[in-house]
C-alpha cells in the first residue's frame, strides 16, 4: 500500500502485451503409448496440451472427438523429464537406499523403444511413456518440457500481497529449520507447495518407518514404496488444499478492516517502521558490512558473469528468431497471394511465443548455466528457478514484440496498401518493434539479474548473521506501538535492513555490466518515456481476430476455415477442435515459410532484409552490422544510443526480493472446475468430458489448474 500512495515504479515497458495469449488454444496433440502399472502394458494414448499447459490424456483420437471423459490430467509441476529409463532406476535406486537391484534381475521399469519419457517426481507418482523415433522424442520433450516451465511458474504475480506473503511465510518456516538458500521445489500453486514442504519433512521419517516392512524383491520393493509416497501425497495434498482455504477465508475476512486502518494512520505506521529500522540497522550494520565486504562483494562479478552470457544469448536468440519468422512472413506475402494469405500468416505468428519448438533454440540457449566454485558456497540447491525463470521472460518478450507487431500491421493495413507497399510497411514496422524490443528485453534483464543475486546472496548473508543477531530481535518488539504490530514485524524488517547492506554492490555490479557492449545491455542514464503514447492506445481495442478479418485459413496448423462470424460458443466449439499449434506429424509443422524457400543462414536473412528494404529508408542500421543494444554481432563497435537522455533509471529494491523469483501472472476465465485433483493423474467421473478449466496469463506465466 505504501509502494501504491507513493507511486515508485520502474520504466515503463515500450512493447505492448496481450490480455488473452492462448484463449481456447490447443498448444499441442499427438499420441503417446503410455505405460499402465495396473496391467503393465503399454497403451497407445491421444494425448494433447491446452492452453493452460496440462497434459491430457485420451483412450485414443475417437474418445476425444466423442467427449468421452480423459482418463487423465496431469499437472507437471515439481517434476523432471527423463529420457533414459538407467537415469531413471538411478533415482528410484537412490529415493530407497538397500534396495539395488542385482545385475541381472528385471529392472522396475522396462521401455518396449529405445526413446523413453520418463516424468519423475520425488514425491507423487510417476509417468511413463515412449516415442517411436528419437525425433518425436525430441518433440515431445520441448513440449513436456514446456508444461513443467509453466506449471512451476504458477503463483499469479498480481497478488501483491497473497503471493508475497505466502512465499515469505514458506521462506522463513524453513530458515527456521536452518533450511536457507532457493529451494527446488517452490514451485507450483501454493496447495502443491505446501504438499511439497510437508513432504520434505514427513517422506524421510515415512521411509524410515515402512522400508524395514516392504516385502519383495528389490524391484519390487520400490515400486510399492512409489505407490505409498504418491497415497501419501495425495492425502496430505487433500488436507493442505482444506486447510488453507479456511486460512485464506479468514484473511479476506480481516483484510477490509487492517486495510482501513492503514490508509489512515499510514504516517504513523511509516514512521514507526523507520525508527524500528534505524535501531536495528544500528545494531547490525557492522557486522552485515564486513560479511558483505569479507564474503559476498568479491563474488557478485562472477555469479553476475555466469547469469548474463547465457540469458543474454538467449535474448539474442529471441530476437533472431522473432526477425526470421517475420521476414519469412513478409518473403510469403510477396510470392503468394499479398493479403489474401495475410490472415493465414498472422495467426501463425501471432503464437509464435507458444511453439515449444520454434522456442527451444532460445530455451536451451539457458541450459549452460552453472555456479561452479559458487553453488556450494552460497547454498544454491539448483539453477533450474534461474533458468526457467529467464525463459519465462523470452516467452514474455517474445510475444509482446509479437503482438507489437500485429497491432503497428494491423493499423496499417485501415490504409489499404498494395502488395508492394504493405511489405515496405512490414519491413518499417519490424524495425519498429525490435528497437523496442532491444529496450526491453535490457530492462528485463536487469531485473531478472539484480533479483537473482539478491536470492543468492540474502540467505548466505540471514545465514551468517543469524548466530549473533536472531537471538537479539525480540528486544526491538518494545519500540513498535501496540496498534501497529500486526503491520510491522520485526524479522521482515531486519531481512530488508540486511537487504539493502548489500543491495547497492549488485545496483553497482549490473550498472558496471550494462557498460560492457557485449552483452548489449543498456546504460541506466538510457531512459525512455513515452517514446510512442499512441502505440499504447492501440491495444486498448478488441483482440484482432486475423483469421475471421482477413479470411485466412485459422492458420492452427491446417484447421478449417475460421467463419466470418464466430459466436462465443462457436469460438469455444473450435476450441475443442484438435487445432494445435503444434502439429504431431513430420512435415509442415506451423509456422514454417510457404512452398517458397525460405532463408536457411543468417546470410541469406540479411540479403532478403536488403531486398525487402529496397527504396525504403530503414529506420535502424541492418543486423549485417551492429543494431542498437541488441545485436547479435558483437565485434564491430556500437554507436551512441540516440535516444535522449533522461532522469536515471528507478532502480528501487523490490518488495520481497527473497522469495522465489517472481511467478507468471494469471486471470481465471472459466471459474468451473471438472475436478480439484491438481497433484497427478486424475480419473475424470463419467457423463460427457468436462471443460478444460481456463486459467491463463496478462504478461507473465500460466497458472494451470484443473
Amino acid at each position: 500500500m505504501r509502494h501504491e500512495i507513493e507511486g515508485t515504479g520502474s520504466p515503463q515497458a515500450q512493447l505492448l502485451w496481450r490480455k488473452v495469449p492462448l484463449d481456447e488454444r490447443i498448444i499441442f496433440s499427438g499420441n503417446l503409448f503410455q505405460y499402465q502399472e495396473d496391467n503393465k502394458k503399454w497403451r497407445n494414448r491421444f494425448s494433447l496440451v491446452p492452453h493452460n499447459y496440462g497434459l491430457v490424456l485420451y483412450e485414443n483420437k475417437v474418445a476425444y472427438e466423442r467427449q468421452v471423459p480423459p482418463r487423465a490430467i496431469i499437472n507437471s509441476a515439481g517434476y523432471k523429464i527423463l529420457t533414459s529409463v538407467d537415469q531413471y532406476l538411478e533415482l528410484v535406486g537412490n529415493s530407497l537406499p538397500g534396495t539395488t537391484s542385482k545385475s541381472g534381475t528385471a529392472p522396475i521399469l522396462k521401455c518396449p523403444t529405445q526413446f523413453p519419457l520418463i516424468l519423475w517426481h520425488p514425491s507423487a507418482r510417476h509417468y511413463y511413456f515412449c516415442l517411436m523415433t528419437e525425433a518425436e522424442q525430441d518433440k515431445w520433450q520441448a513440449v513436456l518440457q514446456d508444461c513443467i516451465r509453466h506449471c512451476n511458474n504458477g503463483i499469479p504475480e498480481d497478488s501483491k500481497v497473497e503471493g508475497p506473503a505466502f512465499t515469505d511465510a514458506i521462506r522463513m518456516y524453513r530458515q527456521s529449520k536452518e533450511l536457507y538458500g532457493t529451494w527446488e521445489m517452490l514451485c507450483g500453486n501454493e496447495v502443491q507447495i505446501l504438499t511439497n514442504l510437508v513432504m520434505e519433512e514427513l517422506g524421510p521419517e515415512l521411509k524410515a518407518e515402512l522400508a524395514p516392512r516392504l516385502k519383495g524383491k528389490p524391484q519390487e520393493r520400490q515400486r510399492q514404496w512409489i505407490q505409498i509416497s504418491d497415497a501419501v501425497y495425495r492425502m496430505v495434498y487433500e488436507q493442505a488444499k482444506a486447510r488453507l482455504e479456511a486460512v485464506l477465508s479468514k484473511l479476506q475476512l480481516a483484510r477490509p478492516a487492517m486495510e482501513a486502518a492503514i490508509r489512515t494512520d499510514m504516517d504513523q505506521i511509516i514512521t514507526s517502521k523507520e525508527h524500528l529500522a534505524s535501531k536495528i540497522r544500528a545494531f547490525i550494520l557492522p557486522k552485515a558490512e564486513v560479511c558483505v565486504r569479507n564474503h559476498v562483494q568479491p563474488y557478485i562479478p562472477s555469479i553476475l558473469e555466469a547469469l548474463m552470457v547465457p540469458t543474454s544469448q538467449g535474448f539474442t536468440e529471441v530476437r533472431d528468431v522473432f526477425f526470421k519468422e517475420v521476414t519469412d512472413m513478409n518473403l510469403n506475402v510477396i510470392n503468394e497471394g499479398g493479403i489474401d494469405k495475410l490472415g493465414e500468416y498472422m495467426e501463425k505468428l501471432s503464437q509464435l511465443a507458444y511453439h515449444p519448438l520454434k522456442m527451444q533454440s532460445c530455451y536451451e540457449k539457458m541450459e549452460p548455466l552453472r555456479l561452479d566454485g559458487l553453488q556450494q558456497r552460497f547454498d544454491v540447491s539448483s539453477t533450474s528457478v534461474f533458468k526457467q525463470r529467464a525463459q519465462i521472460h523470452m516467452r514474455e518478450q517474445m510475444d509482446n514484440a509479437v503482438y507489437t507487431f500485429e497491432t503497428l500491421l494491423h493499423q496499417e493495413l485501415g490504409k489499404g496498401p498494395t502488395k508492394e507497399e504493405l511489405c515496405k510497411s512490414i519491413q518499417r514496422i519490424l524495425e519498429r518493434v525490435l528497437k523496442k524490443y532491444d529496450y526491453d528485453s535490457s530492462t528485463v534483464r536487469k531485473r531478472f539479474f539484480r533479483e537473482a543475486l539478491l536470492q543468492i546472496t540474502i540467505p548466505f548473508l540471514l545465514r551468517k548473521l543469524a548466530p549473533t543477531c536472531k537471538s537479539e530481535l525480540p528486544r526491538f518488539q518494545e519500540l513498535i506501538f501496540e496498534d501497529f504490530a500486526r503491520f510491522i514485524l520485526v524479522e521482515n524488517t531486519y531481512e530488508e535492513v540486511v537487504l539493502q547492506t548489500v543491495m547497492k554492490d549488485i545496483l553497482q555490479a549490473v550498472k558496471e555490466a550494462a557498460v560492457q557492449r557485449k552483452h548489449n545491455l543498456y546504460r541506466d542514464s538510457v531512459v525512455m518515456h513515452n517514446s510512442d503514447p499512441n502505440l499504447h492506445l492501440l491495444a486498448e481495442g478488441a483482440p484482432i481476430d486475423w483469421g475471421e478479418e482477413y479470411g485466412g485459413s485459422g492458420g492452427d496448423g491446417g484447421s478449417p476455415s475460421v467463419p466470418e462470424v464466430a459466436t462465443l460458443s462457436e469460438k469455444r466449439r473450435r476450441g475443442k477442435q484438435v487445432v494445435s499449434v503444434v502439429q504431431d506429424e513430420e512435415a509442415g509443422l506451423p509456422f514454417e515459410a510457404g512452398p517458397e524457400p525460405s532463408p536457411a543462414s543468417p546470410d541469406s536473412v540479411t540479403e532478403l532484409r536488403g531486398l525487402l528494404a529496397q527504396d525504403v529508408r530503414a529506420e535502424s542500421p541492418a543486423p549485417a552490422g551492429p543494431l542498437l543494444n541488441g545485436a547479435p554481432t558483437l565485434e564491430s563497435p556500437q554507436p551512441e544510443s540516440p535516444q535522449p537522455v533522461a532522469a536515471p533509471e528507478a532502480s528501487s529494491p523490490p518488495a520481497s526480493p527473497l522469495r522465489q523469483l517472481p511467478p507468471g501472472k494469471a486471470v481465471d476465465l472459466e471459474p468451473p472446475k471438472p475436478s480439484d485433483q491438481e497433484t497427478g493423474e486424475q480419473v475424470s467421473s463419467p457423463g460427457g468430458r468436462p471443460p478444460i478449466h481456463t486459467t491463463t496469463e496478462d504478461s507473465a506465466g500460466v497458472q494451470t489448474e484443473f
